[in-house]
């Protein structure tokens, strides 16, 4: 079940374009912004279910 870095992808497309679009990357009023928050968060997320699928196998011994 593991998404195989399509995280790190996300958040490496966003650094991209961040980079691309200079200082208008990091204002509110560019949709570059929101989508270099949102990856973060989504980078979070992905790694928290993870850790939560681990402990899920791990509990019903399924290895983990």
């Amino acid at each position: 079940m593991n998404q195989c870095g399509s995280a790190d992808a996300r958040s490496q497309a966003c650094r991209d374009a961040t980079q691309i679009h200079g200082g208008y990357g990091f204002t509110n009023e560019y949709p570059v912004a929101r989508m270099w928050r949102d990856s973060k968060i989504l980078e979070i997320g992905e790694g928290a279910s993870e850790v939560q699928r681990m402990l899920i196998a791990r509990e019903l011994g399924l290895g983990g």
